[in-house]
């Protein structure tokens, strides 16, 4: 990554801010924070203060945004993390999930062929993998999308990474929790039989890291990741933040929701390699 220009999209979030912190150590050339957020973007401004970052408003779904950011930016990689990720709301409105999550990937792929970057990253989720919801089924479309790209150039290399639920990133349940046990000394889940994957914020890092490292193009990055019930979960932030009256309240599973998610389908098994112990 030393004197590299890098573009992040979506990259005032969690996953973004880690990945700018962790990619100054490597001393790029620049890095390109896109995203539609002014008021993210001026507070992560304020927070590095470092001349290397340049934030440029857009928005993905946005074509002539998008070309012209590759026109003015020689870009050597690309970490696409913009997405409506929240299940409800994908669900509510679709259509505005389909414009980010599908049509603004499809935007980046081909400005990223055109430009000849040297690698693209897709963000995954564990949700695209035997899509039950909206949002799941946009990234299993991103996925098909960004590998299938390998196919069009031989001057890109495509990858994707799949990851599961970062702990305490912004929308996760961690926090979420912890706020309900102060505000109203309780938490509410949907299944006390719900399962989910997590895995902290230095771990999602690492995973876009390998999907740069160790990827010639069309390859899928997943990591072997430990899933928890999230009453478990619950319960432990219970004993940290909570009180003998702290109570979990189960309110009954989303129309949108899974009781357990999965990292690889069973159509996917068969071609799945085991890198190393991590992936």
């Amino acid at each position: 990554m030393k004197d590299k220009n890098i573009l992040i999209t979506g990259g005032t979030g969690s996953w973004g801010n880690e990945l700018t912190t962790q990619l100054l150590e490597k001393d790029p050339e620049k890095i390109i924070i896109f995203s539609r957020n002014e008021y993210m973007q001026v507070s992560m401004q304020r927070k590095f203060n470092n001349p290397k970052i340049k934030f440029i408003l857009g928005d993905v779904r946005d074509e002539f945004a998008v070309n012209r950011l590759f026109y003015n930016n020689q870009i050597d990689f690309v970490f696409h993390l913009a997405a409506i990720k929240h299940v409800p709301i994908c669900e509510n409105q679709p259509l505005e999930v389909i414009k980010t999550n599908i049509n603004g990937t499809n935007n980046l792929i081909e400005n990223a062929i055109k430009y000849k970057i040297k690698k693209f990253i897709d963000v995954s989720s564990d949700k695209a993998v035997a899509p039950y919801n909206l949002y799941g089924l946009t990234k299993a479309i991103g996925e098909k999308l960004t590998i299938q790209a390998n196919n069009l150039t031989d001057d890109t290399d495509f990858v994707c990474i799949r990851g599961g639920n970062v702990l305490g990133s912004s929308g996760s349940v961690l926090p979420l929790f912890i706020e309900q046990i102060k505000n109203f000394n309780k938490i509410t889940i949907t299944d006390k039989r719900m399962t989910r994957y997590f895995l902290s914020l230095s771990e999602a890092i690492d995973l876009l890291f390998q999907g740069v490292k160790n990827s010639i193009g069309g390859e899928t990055f997943v990591m072997n990741m430990p899933s928890f019930y999230i009453k478990d979960l619950a319960e432990l932030l219970i004993e940290l933040y909570g009180n003998k009256n702290t109570k979990i309240e189960e309110i009954g599973i989303r129309e949108s929701e899974k009781l357990d998610e999965i990292l690889i389908s069973e159509h996917e098994a068969n071609k799945a390699y085991i890198f190393n112990n991590n992936y």
